[in-house]
């Protein structure tokens, strides 16, 4: 009888322990892990605007970027190869959600630095918990260091900063397709008139359509609310299109902007795409991995 109580005992135990496990296993079923859409742009700029992209953690990236002058200056002027604005940046990612970038541009001799931050990732059809876009919060200090026009006038170092703020919301609607809107603020410490607003609010859209693996197109618009600027001023309208070679990425393109900075393209083109103001440009960009992921470190 004894033994027999002990033998039902461990059936028991071994039922039980068996149960718990297949509860767990459906347990983990039913709570996937979240995955997150990939690629949604080739890189971390459209054109002249960022992209929802960030540069990977422990990855460092060079970006060089070229405005040509206006197509429309004709032979003389080698229809604008003669005339170029460049930008040198390195952009550096902290973390899968968090990057800062630094750069100097030969437009009003302008130092920039940025910081970008994921709050929301798209994810895939395939994760239980669904996230229809993604959302990143961009932030950027300009610092024009253009000498004073007039070195005895009182000048405050103040004047000489500006600063944007924008929200990306990007969705990844196919594997090709991807739409992104960029409210934006754009806020300058000092305006060359009083017809000029400090704070200048704008709207953004780009799209991107991959043509093949390694080739895509791109659109970027900026509206820029009325009575803010100068009629002078146009609004920044920009194609391209991206080539990926290995770990470089190619980015050619036509705009009407000459800066490569938020505060400058969003209130300061002057360019009238419509009427040939027009330049042509690249980005060219090439990542190094300065720290590895820990899944990826040598033991």
């Amino acid at each position: 009888m004894r033994k027999f109580v002990v033998a039902f005992c461990c059936l028991l135990a071994t039922t039980g322990w068996a149960q718990e496990e297949d509860l767990l296993g459906l347990i983990e079923e039913e709570q996937p892990e979240k995955e997150f859409e990939q690629a949604s742009f080739k890189t971390t700029r459209i054109v002249n605007a960022h992209s929802i992209e960030n540069t990977h953690s422990g990855v460092l990236d060079f970006k060089i970027s070229h405005r040509f002058g206006m197509i429309n200056t004709g032979a003389y002027e080698f229809f604008g190869l003669d005339q170029a604005t460049i930008r040198l940046g390195l952009d550096y990612g902290i973390s899968e959600r968090l990057m800062v970038g630094i750069g100097r541009s030969s437009w009003n001799k302008t130092i920039d630095g940025f910081a970008k931050y994921k709050i929301l990732r798209q994810t895939t059809k395939a994760s239980q918990k669904q996230m229809p876009i993604s959302l990143t919060w961009f932030s950027g200090m300009y610092v024009n260091t253009l000498k004073w026009a007039d070195p005895d006038r009182d000048n405050k170092e103040s004047s000489r900063l500006d600063y944007a703020h924008q929200l990306l919301i990007a969705r990844k609607f196919s594997e090709g397709f991807t739409a992104q809107l960029m409210p934006s603020l754009v806020h300058r410490n000092l305006v060359p008139t009083k017809d000029e607003n400090n704070d200048v609010f704008a709207i953004g859209a780009a799209v991107r359509q991959k043509v093949t693996k390694r080739v895509s197109v791109n659109a970027e618009y900026f509206y820029v609310l009325p009575d803010q600027i100068p009629d002078t001023y146009e609004n920044s309208l920009s194609l391209g299109v991206d080539i990926e070679t290995g770990g470089h990425v190619f980015q050619l393109h036509i705009t009407n902007s000459t800066p490569m900075t938020e505060n400058g393209y969003i209130p300061q083109t002057t360019g009238d795409f419509f009427d040939g103001d027009i330049h042509f440009g690249f980005n060219v960009s090439r990542v190094f991995t300065i720290v590895k992921p820990k899944e990826f470190r040598d033991p």
